[in-house]
């Protein structure tokens, strides 16, 4: 009889021993899913915060360049009359030397900011750089070729801030 009390006890303990197995291998195996919701949950909340940084410093450099091309917008009619004062004849040449140095200045400081002249004379007319206030017929000109300019147009990277003022042959 003690045999059979030894042999059962020593089912129950086996068995014991499986279910605290079987429990163990579950808890693992959930721990194991939590790890990975948890371990997926941040990687999406990390790249939302990679296309959040983008997102703001894309805002950022848009604002700046907003603002600075009007500002820049607002200063430019400075430029144009340096560049008429340097048109008018005058036999003072310090004086020109001068006007010459600060329009040279100036231009530096647009280009540092990244500015850049909108080329025109030569160029074939296009609406999103130019805007045409007359035109001529030319034979020796192609079509919509531009051969004078009224007023220089600027833009800053890809966004136009005053459009080149020109006359269009053909």
């Amino acid at each position: 009889m003690d045999e059979k009390k030894e042999k059962k006890q020593q089912d129950e303990n086996l068995e014991q021993k499986q279910n605290e197995k079987a429990e163990k291998n579950k808890k693992v195996t959930q721990m194991k899913e939590e790890l990975e919701e948890m371990t997926d949950r941040y990687k999406r909340v990390l790249a939302e915060f990679e296309n959040f940084k983008k997102r703001s410093q894309k805002e950022r450099e848009q604002l700046y360049n907003s603002i600075l091309s009007d500002i820049i917008e607002v200063i430019l009619p400075v430029l144009d009359n340096l560049e008429n004062a340097l048109k008018a004849e005058t036999k003072d040449e310090n004086y020109k030397q001068g006007i010459e140095l600060v329009q040279k200045q100036f231009k530096d400081v647009l280009k540092s900011k990244g500015i850049e002249e909108i080329n025109a004379v030569g160029e074939t007319f296009d609406p999103s750089l130019h805007e045409a206030v007359s035109s001529i017929q030319d034979e020796k000109r192609g079509e919509k070729e531009i051969v004078e300019v009224y007023r220089k147009g600027y833009k800053i990277g890809n966004k136009v801030i005053r459009h080149s003022m020109v006359v269009v042959a053909n």
